[in-house]
């Protein structure tokens, strides 16, 4: 009887023993693999402390982490990847909401409590608006240097070198944000990548005609062997004359650009204006569902004439 007791009890404490060290195990490659993502994915390789190695920790990182493993959460890392900015879904997300907040609270107080949910929307809208500025802004930043990346691939190809060290050295030689778009491309010819799916992941990252144009036009000679100066030659002079075009067209429609922004401004300024002239007007007017609807059916006709002005002002050159 007590060989079998001694023996249960030797079972028992092995496996108590192999139980702590597997949760050991698990909570240590859990840390590691929390670590590993923070290293990769946050703000702190492009704006971190000059060691690199010691950053400190980011406010909100679990909600970060858990916030990318959800769809929305990726398509928000994806759009905020596209604009360059160091800032994590996480971040982005929270700041949206706190300003979101703030603003409920002060159109609540400013004009009336129905003016709170509005603004809310508001704010969330201005937020993905801005995701979208930065995005064309960095898309034209980039468009603006392609005539440069041309004209040094096809110094480079003309000197000898093969088109991904040509890449690598445009990626050295050009300001952002060319120079890290190829830098990422030249990142993925080093782990093994095609040219063609380097460059397709670069148009796909910012799209515009001029970009897929000089894309398919590497591709094409890379796939074919053949001499790639005189097309990019051609390519750069033919940039430089569309990038001269867009500016004028630019221009020439700043105007009109302006008054699509200052036609609901004014909408909003009137509002305030009524309020000073006659305290509590906002009140009463909001009050009725009559007056709610009208309230609800201007703020539509501004973001509508709003979209045509812009729609309207919008010249693809």
């Amino acid at each position: 009887m007590d060989q079998p007791a001694l023996l249960t009890l030797g079972l028992t404490l092995l496996g108590g023993a192999l139980a702590v060290a597997g949760v050991r195990s698990w909570l240590a490659g859990r840390q590691q693999h929390a670590a590993l993502v923070d290293r990769l994915t946050g703000p702190g390789d492009a704006g971190g402390g000059p060691g690199g190695g010691g950053a400190r920790p980011r406010p909100f990182a679990r909600f970060d982490r858990r916030l990318r493993r959800t769809r929305p959460g990726r398509r928000l890392e994806r759009r905020i990847a596209s604009t360059g900015l160091a800032v994590t879904p996480g971040d982005f997300a929270l700041w949206t909401l706190a300003a979101a907040a703030v603003l409920w609270l002060v159109a609540a107080f400013a004009l009336a409590p129905f003016f709170g949910p509005i603004a809310a929307v508001v704010a969330v809208w201005a937020a993905a608006a801005f995701l979208g500025r930065q995005r064309r802004k960095r898309i034209e930043k980039f468009i603006n240097q392609l005539p440069e990346l041309s004209r040094i691939l096809a110094n480079a190809t003309q000197a000898g070198l093969a088109l991904r060290t040509a890449l690598g050295m445009a990626a050295e030689e050009m300001d952002a944000p060319a120079g890290e778009e190829l830098a990422a491309v030249a990142d993925r010819l080093a782990v093994g990548h095609s040219v063609e799916d380097a460059l397709g992941e670069l148009a796909e990252r910012l799209p515009s005609r001029e970009l897929v144009v000089l894309v398919t036009t590497l591709v094409l000679s890379n796939r074919a062997g053949g001499s790639v100066v005189r097309s990019l030659r051609n390519l750069t002079e033919t940039l430089e004359e569309r990038k001269e075009t867009r500016r004028e067209v630019r221009t020439q429609l700043s105007q009109v650009t302006a008054t699509a922004y200052v036609v609901p401004l004014m909408g909003i300024g009137t509002l305030f204006l009524m309020d000073r002239i006659a305290p509590g007007s906002i009140d009463r007017m909001t009050g009725t569902v009559t007056g709610q609807l009208a309230v609800v059916g201007a703020f539509v006709l501004y973001g509508i004439g709003f979209f045509l002005i812009r729609r309207m002002s919008r010249i693809d050159v």
